[in-house]
């Protein structure tokens, strides 16, 4: 709805027989919502301002404040809150929980949200009918970060297998309403610039909520109805401390348990192992001991090179958080460093990662990984095959790929005549493949068994014959002098380009391993005669897809011809579309094949110059 910018035509006050017909309408729009909650968002002495789009849509904003309410055709039938409206009020829609923060990154991302990508209660589906309104929620965060309308009702989603579109979003946190307003305002510290998480503050309330049910749910309604909005540029720095009156409150709550807990009588059979074990309290070397190996496993797993540079705050909540051990909350705060950006400045120092600070984003940025350094060495990775396993499952449903066509690419290399001489003294294979950790394993242990490292200087390698011959022979000018020593920070990466590079393409059960870069997929619109437009895609092979069945595919979702011929002058087929639907394929291989957009590559032949 408001992904692309629009102006508004007019902004006019709304009158005072118009505000109460708007409160009609709103009263019947939302049952939930009761008089004091209409009051909260529309203030009785504060003037309504009522602005008017090209596209009909009416925003209905509180002058001096945010916009609360919109009018998708204009007419007083399709009226959506705002997320900002429901900020302040949550309960006024009913909400779908996501089953965690990294699928927001998709919904605030403008996709739709899928039947896969939300968590089911364990008494089952709630009831719904087709065309209600439901916002989306994050776990751990009272706040929702979209809204919009169900395609299905609840019995059609069962019969359908939980399959599918759930909710067809229309305004979600980050699109352009959200940015309309100044100061680019959020509730919580969860939201981030590209991804929701849970909120530190609602988990610290929950905590308490856990031992005593009855106080904490009038709490949690109570933060819920006075939940505050605050500035987006301070969202990422330390959240601030409750107030005194809450400590107060939360204070009487946890009086009131022990009085209680002390008229119980405990059974014999507790395990006070179990018990000492649930009210742990992580010291200041526990925290910072869990980020130093959450950071070194996530290195090592999912911190790939194509992703680099990457936001400090992408790193922490997509990389970090999700390495961190079951049942362990990890809190920057509480760590020695206090602050995300003074930590990952921290290991820059030490030589493990290169981090600079974006001067326009004001945040830190991860530009490189130091695979030489002794820390990532001596690191052995935990391997959790059933946790990837469910991820990738839950990843895939997210965008509604299918786990079979899950698509992975990895990069491998080759030892060349450059190098064999260093794997065969180790005893590594010069016939297979090696990644490029562990390529640089074989460089290292090299240089340990011939003591090569610098007595004086602990970061630097004395290049022996066969060290200098394998980094820097054919590579150097006739007449310039050979180095005598390398910084290890630099020797991983130049070892590896020495190095045959291959690619290893993976989906489902199909495998195979190539020579060279990866190449892309071509995506090219080109006119035809009559002034047609015809859309061509070719390179497909390389991501084990079939030509012809995708041809198939794409003339039953564009309904339009499709063709399969013979690449002119080259091995391959492609697939031709009739029209110009080169955006809408690129969608489609991104979303249905797992086609990462790097290796997408389109040229539209008939845009105006």
């Amino acid at each position: 709805m408001f992904k692309k910018a629009v102006e508004a035509k007019s902004h006019q006050r709304l009158s005072g027989a118009d505000r109460k017909k708007l409160k009609r309408t709103l009263r019947d729009r939302f049952p939930r919502a009761s008089d004091a909650d209409i009051d909260a968002l529309l203030p009785p002495k504060t003037e309504i301002t009522v602005s008017k789009f090209q596209n009909r849509v009416l925003v209905y904003s509180v002058e001096g404040g945010f916009p609360v309410f919109f009018d998708v055709d204009g007419r007083g039938t399709d009226i959506f809150p705002t997320v900002f409206a429901l900020w302040k009020v949550p309960e006024l829609l009913p909400c779908f929980m996501l089953k965690g923060g990294e699928v927001s990154r998709f919904v605030i991302g403008g996709a739709d949200l899928m039947f896969p990508g939300i968590s089911i209660p364990a008494d089952g589906l709630p009831s719904f009918l087709s065309g209600e309104l439901w916002a989306v929620k994050v776990p751990g965060n009272p706040a929702p970060i979209a809204v919009g309308s169900t395609t299905m009702s609840s019995t059609e989603a069962l019969k359908a297998g939980l399959r599918g579109k759930a909710l067809r979003i229309t305004h979600y946190y980050r699109d352009l309403l959200w940015g309309s307003v100044e100061g680019h305002s959020v509730p919580n510290a969860g939201f981030l610039e590209d991804v929701v998480v849970e909120d530190p503050a609602f988990l610290s309330t929950s905590q308490v909520s856990d031992s005593c049910e009855g106080a904490a749910d009038s709490s949690n309604d109570q933060k819920n109805g006075e939940e505050g909005i605050i500035d987006a540029d301070n969202a990422n720095s330390e959240p601030n401390s409750t107030s005194a009156t809450q400590d107060d409150f939360d204070g009487n709550i946890v009086e009131q348990v022990a009085a209680d807990v002390g008229d119980l009588k405990l059974t014999e059979n507790v395990d006070a192992g179990e018990t000492n074990e649930e009210h742990h309290v992580l010291t200041t070397e526990d925290v910072d001991a869990y980020l130093d190996k959450c950071l070194l496993q996530a290195l090592h797993t999912t911190v790939k090179d194509k992703d680099l540079p990457m936001p400090g705050s992408t790193l922490w909540s997509n990389h970090i958080l999700p390495c961190r051990p079951s049942g362990i909350t990890l809190d920057i705060k509480k760590s020695s460093h206090k602050k995300l950006s003074k930590w990952l400045q921290a290991k820059s120092s030490a030589g493990l990662i290169s981090v600079k600070e974006d001067k326009y984003k004001k945040e830190s940025m991860l530009f490189s990984v130091n695979c030489g350094h002794p820390d990532y060495l001596s690191f052995k990775p935990e391997k959790r095959p059933a946790e990837k396993a469910s991820q990738a499952v839950d990843h895939a449903a997210s965008d509604n790929i299918q786990p079979a066509k899950i698509l992975e690419v990895t990069e491998v290399y080759k030892p060349s005549v450059h190098v064999n001489p260093i794997f065969a003294s180790v005893g590594a294979d010069t016939g297979r493949l090696y990644t490029f950790s562990e390529a640089c394993d074989v460089v290292f242990n090299y240089i340990e068994k011939e003591n090569l490292v610098k007595s004086t200087a602990k970061s630097i390698v004395v290049l022996d014959p066969t060290l200098c011959d394998a980094l820097f022979k054919g590579a150097i000018k006739k007449g310039t002098t050979y180095p005598t020593e390398i910084h290890k920070k630099d020797l991983g990466s130049k070892f590896v380009n020495r190095m045959q590079a291959h690619h290893v393409v993976s989906r489902g059960s199909q495998s195979v391993v190539r020579k060279g870069a990866l190449k892309t997929i071509q995506i090219v619109t080109e006119r035809r005669q009559g002034n047609k437009k015809m859309t061509k895609l070719s390179g497909l092979e390389t991501f084990l897809m079939d030509p012809e069945a995708l041809a198939s595919e794409l003339q039953k979702k564009f309904a339009c011809s499709t063709t399969v011929a013979e690449l002119p002058g080259k091995k391959g087929q492609e697939v031709l579309i009739q029209g110009g639907v080169i955006a809408d394929v690129a969608k489609h291989l991104v979303e249905q094949f797992g086609i990462p957009k790097g290796y997408i590559e389109v040229l539209d032949k008939t845009a105006r110059k």
